[in-house]
């Protein structure tokens, strides 16, 4: 076997590995199973193939994007190596060209998409190219916790087991949890080799501004920098096309990228991007995962990404050959709401969206951080760091204030309403606004009520968003978003004690710009909990959402927050029909549990004839064993007792002639009967 060291002089032309590099090649090449988390740029690929050339038969490189497999074999094919991959991009040719360099026994890397591996010959294929290790990449996209989960990676663990080869699996971002659960899926529960080396990129610029004309503030970042390949993140693909337009028209070369572009057009981009210097993509985060391009300069997010291990693979793909590189971050009130909505309307259970909202308090506390970002960043990944010198907070330090009576507040405030509101109640509340909420329910009687008013709204939010930022509060998806306190709020509340926060971002807050939002911020989490529900029940049918309800529906529901099937169905929207399919799932949501409703009564629901239905129940009940309860039991069938209440015979004789019930049983009910139906008249 060729020393890897010597492979890697002629193959790649390098002198020496890069810093933990060597330990994980020597670890594959031994067939040991390995997990290494290295950072984005620090030479991941090699690991897995200078291996496949020291060691015999046939590697699979299990990966997301088949833009990078095709760089991949190329670059390999560029360096005398037999590659091929196998993809959906592949035409014949190339697929004809794979297949006979596997029956020669030439192939060395055999590249494939994890979706291929639902294919019932892929396993067949397999075994016959001699197969001696799996190498996965972007081996977070296994985990349902981690950010770009891919449900096919789930396959790689059978796999594995079923060629009965070493597995070496490689990401640049996984937390804690994450890596729990890529050992537990490829690994069955067995430990790797694990090699953590480290996330740092110390030549990545870091720095993030409040959103305050954000076309402006793009702009403005890209033409400091302009010639320099770079990339701007947007959370929708319709600010990635009007963005694209206005760099183009300030004069910059800049095209847009995203999933709703045919693949003919999105592989044009990728290759412009590859091939031209200077050229800015404006991206959804479709665009990037295994982009290999060393000299992009610079990463723009344009608006919030949604969690810090999303942010830190993003902005990694910026100065990937070691040389200064820059990024900006933008984010504002209208990104927060956004992404607070995103986890809610998702069908994940409880546990896993709490878990999504304390990854975005940690953005969030990244974006308003009070020390070295860097420091904050790599905190976060269970890393220490001396303050760097290479990040906005270290060029001009924040101002800073003792920020524990404002929090105090906002905390009391939450503890004395149950923790069951969120932060636009709370701010009701800290401000002394009184309206119909507040006072229905009695807020305007707490000692909190007012005591904030030394403060403006924008500035509460803005301290609301520290503390989410700080992990003192999360939202609690099965209250609907309400706020909750975490075990670090409590020795601020008992006064034990302090915290710091940034003075300039409560003194630069103003009110939004955004349009306004479809609910308060109070029912938000609701409409998003009634959204996921809705959209659930119409994947399980096959049919489109607004079939089961409208917006317009789910919003009254959010508002009017009905308790009863009955109340139910006064929501504009909700017929006969949708309450009998639907009324009790939504039901369900909004408070938790559902009433018992006979079917009968429940086709009644919201009608007047319901409300009779049970005034005569209750009479039938009273006098079901006669007046002084020692005669025979007798009843009527609840289909006699919803034609009564539905017709409202008005005497005896009418009631006979409505029931066709025997004379015992009018003389039993027909006056208590007759009574109610008086009563609810």
């Amino acid at each position: 076997m060729e020393d890897p060291s010597a492979l890697l002089a002629r193959v790649w032309g390098f002198d020496a590995f890069r810093p933990g590099q060597e330990e994980v090649v020597q670890a594959v090449i031994a067939g040991r199973n390995v997990l290494a988390i290295m950072p984005t740029g620090g030479g991941k690929s090699l690991c897995y193939q200078l291996p496949a050339l020291a060691r015999s038969g046939v590697t699979v490189v299990i990966s997301p994007l088949i833009a990078l497999m095709r760089d991949q074999v190329r670059a390999m094919k560029q360096a005398g190596v037999e590659a091929g991959a196998l993809t959906s991009g592949n035409t014949e040719e190339e697929t004809e060209e794979v297949f006979a360099a596997i029956d020669a026994g030439r192939l060395k890397l055999l590249y494939m998409a994890p979706e291929r591996l639902a294919s019932g010959g892929a396993m067949t294929l397999l075994r016959r190219a001699n197969v001696s290790m799996i190498a996965v990449d972007e081996a977070h996209c296994v985990s349902q916790w981690g950010h770009d989960f891919r449900p096919d990676y789930l396959r790689i663990g059978e796999l594995r087991r079923s060629l009965n080869v070493p597995l070496a699996a490689f990401t640049a971002t996984a937390d804690e949890e994450t890596r729990a659960e890529i050992v537990t899926r490829l690994f069955d529960g067995t430990a790797p080799e694990t090699f953590l080396r480290g996330f740092d990129r110390p030549n990545i610029h870091l720095a993030f501004q409040p959103k305050d004309q954000p076309r402006k503030q793009i702009l403005t970042f890209a033409a400091a920098r302009k010639g320099q390949s770079g990339i701007v993140y947007c959370g929708t693909r319709a600010k990635t096309e009007t963005l694209a337009r206005a760099l183009r028209e300030a004069g910059h070369a800049a095209c847009h990228y995203h999933g709703g572009m045919e693949a003919d057009e999105r592989r044009d981009v990728e290759v412009r991007f590859q091939q031209e210097d200077g050229l800015i993509v404006v991206a959804t985060v479709a665009f990037g995962m295994g982009v290999d391009k060393p000299d992009i300069r610079w990463v723009a997010h344009a608006d919030l990404p949604k969690s810090i291990e999303a942010y830190y693979q993003e902005i990694g793909r910026a100065g990937r050959d070691g040389a200064a590189a820059e990024t900006l971050t933008l984010y504002g009130a209208d990104d927060v709401r956004l992404r607070r909505a995103q986890v809610d309307e998702g069908l994940a259970p409880p546990e896993r969206k709490e878990a999504d909202h304390g990854r975005l308090n940690a953005l969030l506390g990244l974006a308003e951080a009070t020390e070295c970002r860097r420091v904050k960043l790599l905190r976060y990944f269970g890393e220490s760091a001396a303050p760097c010198g290479n990040c906005d907070l270290c060029d001009t330090p924040p101002e800073l204030f003792d920020g524990t009576q404002a929090v105090r507040k906002a905390l009391s405030a939450a503890l004395r309403t149950e923790e069951r509101f969120g932060a636009g109640h709370l701010i009701e509340i800290l401000l002394g606004a009184s309206n119909d909420r507040i006072t229905q329910r009695g807020h305007d009687k707490l000692p909190t009520f007012g005591i904030g008013r030394d403060m403006s709204r924008p500035q509460w939010q803005a301290l609301f968003r520290q503390m989410m930022g700080h992990d003192l509060m999360r939202p609690d998806a099965a209250r609907h978003g309400a706020l909750v306190m975490t075990k670090r709020a409590h020795p601020i509340l008992r006064g034990e004690e302090s915290i710091t926060l940034r003075r300039d971002l409560v003194n630069k807050a103003k009110p939004s710009n955004v349009a306004k939002a479809l609910v308060s911020d109070e029912d938000a989490p609701l409409l998003s909990a009634l959204k996921a529900k809705r959209r659930a029940l119409a994947e399980a049918a096959g049919m489109p959402a607004y079939i089961i309800f409208n917006d317009r529906t789910l919003i009254e529901m959010a508002e009017r927050r009905p308790a009863t099937l009955d109340e139910m169905a006064q929501v504009g929207g909700v017929g006969a029909k949708k309450l009998e399919s639907y009324g009790a799932e939504f039901l369900e949501v909004i408070s938790g549990a559902v009433e018992e409703m006979h079917p009968v009564r429940r086709k009644l629901a919201g009608r007047p004839a319901g409300t009779i239905f049970d005034a005569l129940v209750q009479a039938q009940r009273d006098l079901e064993r006669g007046p002084d309860g020692l005669e025979r039991p007798l009843s009527c069938s609840t289909s006699i007792l919803r034609k009564i209440a539905e017709a409202r015979p008005q005497s005896r004789a009418d009631l006979a002639r409505l029931t066709k019930l025997p004379e015992a049983k009018l003389d039993r009910f027909a006056d208590a009967f007759l009574a109610a139906l008086r009563e609810e008249s």
